[in-house]
């Protein structure tokens, strides 16, 4: 599928500011959509929605379908009378670069209780209507999801596998007793969804209006800790306590000489074709009713998955397994027509990924960080040999900004040595013909005139900021995902060079 010639900006919303310690749906998001339309960037790229677990990772959700309460604006609550003003102005001083997500949601979680307690309790019947009626209609994973975090809660928090033996495996008896006693904690859960999504919907409502779409972001896996494996243990590799079996990852590469152990349970795809692969039918659906495209995360693993015994201490000790390949693809573009799908195909990639994406006409993807270096691939990420059906990046969420990047040191990020970086650095200032001055314009630059029909820039390199800003440094355990832009940060004269840069280049 051909994606129109544009250019956009990837910012997660909890990145944005705000006095709440965390960006949301709220007035910020808003002028962040203003600020796109007045650099003619027609894009906003978003990491996934959902509510996340391990890690505060947006790649580990506890649901592929549920969104993330925390996003919530607390502001557009208060405007429906479900919080006080009074309650907003007692926020604590969060700090404004960066998410403490413990204190976040110390302060949040209580407070979006007594919005639920008080719209169970008072709501005018209009809007009581609304939300039986999004309840009926998502049922099918909501009531799943609201039990299973309800179930978290009243055990502290523990991974599912660990909960009560008749709660783990699902008993129908003591799930439905479970349901009665936690009536109102479960309503809690449902009401969050209702609001996440209505919050949404009038947010990608207001940025259609002014000519910006959605892309969104589907990773290949699930979170073991989720609502779809506690659910579908049967679609998953599991041993008879519940735990992943096999988990996935990468072997080495880039990022890591130990390759990454994501730990995510390998699905039964034997399983999954059986059922036609309904659920997976399903997520899309759902991902293309909240986004306009799709980056699907991992694409290669589509094809062949690396797959790693459970209790492995590294990646390196895995396997290639074949995946589903072109039967899910064709089960998924039967039932929901042409994929707005981005394929991440990033890492290592064989020919027969490749066919695989060129099958279905899924434009694949380029960082141009990935272009002047000693990699067999690298020449692929050089604009030169760019085709147009492409979506370039100077980085993405897992890179360093392209300032820290230029200015990083071995052993930083990557597995790169200090001769390697002075030799892709002299390649890259003869490639691009820089002296490295604004080194993240001269980036933004070579994309935009690139043939590429999408390009996309992290915010931060809008902003020229450095190492300090990264989003995700892969295979760190904690301390990712925190990343915030200070109030007042984007300005007019980078929205001026942008739009610039996106008139002169027709995107």
């Amino acid at each position: 599928m051909r994606f129109p010639r544009s250019s956009g900006i990837l910012l997660h919303p909890t990145s944005l500011p705000g006095r709440f310690g965390i960006g949301d749906l709220g007035p910020e998001a808003y002028r962040f959509a203003d600020w796109l339309a007045g650099a003619s960037l027609r894009i906003w790229q978003v990491l996934p929605l959902g509510p996340t677990g391990y890690g505060d990772s947006p790649y580990q959700l506890f649901s592929a379908f549920a969104g993330n309460p925390l996003l919530i604006s607390l502001e557009q609550l208060a405007e429906q009378g479900y919080l006080s003003v009074r309650e907003l102005q007692e926020a604590p001083d969060f700090p404004e670069d960066r998410v403490d997500y413990e204190a976040v949601y110390a302060y949040k979680i209580p407070l979006l209780r007594k919005a639920a307690l008080r719209f169970m309790s008072g709501a005018p019947a209009k809007d009581r209507d609304l939300y039986e009626a999004f309840t009926r209609q998502n049922a099918w994973w909501l009531d799943d999801y609201g039990l299973f975090m309800t179930l978290k809660e009243e055990n502290r928090g523990a991974v599912w596998s660990r909960w009560p033996k008749e709660i783990a495996q699902r008993d129908p008896e003591v799930l439905q007793a479970s349901k009665e006693r936690f009536r109102d904690k479960l309503e809690a859960h449902k009401f969050w969804q209702f609001v996440f999504f209505e919050q949404w919907s009038s947010l990608k409502l207001y940025c259609h209006q002014h000519g910006i779409r959605i892309l969104g972001d589907i990773p290949i896996y699930v979170a073991h800790d989720s609502a779809d494996v506690w659910s579908h243990p049967e679609y998953f590799h599991l041993d008879d306590n519940g735990d992943p079996a096999l988990v996935a990852g990468v072997p080495p590469d880039y990022f890591s000489a130990t390759g990454q152990l994501w730990g995510n349970p390998i699905y039964r795809w034997d399983v999954l074709a059986a059922s036609q692969y309904r659920w997976w039918i399903d997520r899309i659906r759902a991902a293309l009713s909240v986004v306009d495209y799709i980056r699907l995360d991992h694409f290669r693993g589509f094809e062949a998955f690396w797959q790693v015994p459970a209790g492995e201490p590294t990646a390196e000790n895995g396997r290639w397994v074949k995946g589903p390949g072109a039967d899910l693809l064709e089960a998924l573009q039967a039932e929901l027509g042409p994929l707005p799908l981005i394929a991440e195909n990033l890492g290592v990639i064989t020919p027969e990924v490749e066919a695989l994406r060129e099958q279905f006409g899924f434009p694949g993807m380029s960082v141009l960080q990935f272009a002047f270096g000693k990699d067999p691939q690298a020449p692929d990420f050089r604009p030169h040999n760019y085709p147009r059906e492409r979506v370039a990046y100077t980085g993405t969420h897992d890179n360093d900004t392209t300032i820290g990047w230029w200015n990083s040191t071995a052993g930083t990020d990557s597995t790169r040595t200090e001769e390697d970086l002075r030799e892709e650095r002299a390649f890259a200032k003869a490639y691009l013909n820089t002296d490295g001055r604004e080194i993240n314009w001269t980036f933004i630059r070579t994309l935009m005139a690139s043939v590429a029909d999408m390009v996309i820039f992290p915010v931060q390199d809008v902003l020229g900021l450095g190492t300090e800003a990264r989003m995700n440094l892969p295979g760190r355990p904690s301390g990712n995902w925190r990343w915030r832009m200070l109030p007042g940060t984007l300005r007019e004269i980078e929205q001026s060079r942008l739009k610039q840069l996106a008139t002169l280049y027709d995107r």
